[in-house]
């Protein structure tokens, strides 16, 4: 199982290539073969699940029931962005340019480890998500972890 954390900031080049932190690529699975499958996020980022965490995904949208509305719309705006990226012999994935364009990634990309997924962020985005939020951390925490 992977489990991802820790933020880097790195460049991506114009083909979309960019290389996946080290302590990343430590945290992959075996069984991911060195593969993401990447997808448009929330909030404006792309996410990278390696393959065997999206595979734990991919059997819970065959038991979502397609003949609902919401459960064909999500399916929809979530599997039309799917591509699959293998690492390279430099450790990097490429970004196809329909998620380039969709996270505003030029330049620099926010990488930010997310337990079972990366997402790469645009870094001013990024920087405006964090602080756009009127709670404090503490009182997030409180509230989330208090389950």
């Amino acid at each position: 199982m992977s489990f991802f954390q820790g933020e880097e900031t790195y460049s991506i080049d114009n083909k979309g290539r960019v290389n996946i932190p080290s302590k990343m690529r430590k945290a992959l699975a075996p069984e991911a073969n060195d593969t993401f499958m990447l997808t448009r996020g929330l909030d404006d980022c792309i996410y990278a699940y390696p393959m065997n965490e999206w595979q734990k995904y991919a059997e819970k949208f065959k038991q979502l029931n397609q003949y609902q509305e919401d459960n064909r719309f999500f399916l929809r705006m979530l599997l039309q962005w799917n591509e699959e990226a293998p690492l390279d012999a430099q450790q990097r994935i490429n970004i196809p340019k329909k998620l380039v364009e969709f996270g505003g990634l030029e330049g620099k990309v926010t990488i930010v480890g997310m337990v079972d997924h990366i997402e790469f962020w645009n870094p001013d985005r990024y920087e405006k998500y964090l602080n756009r939020h009127s709670q404090k951390y503490e009182e997030v925490a409180e509230k989330v972890m208090s389950i």
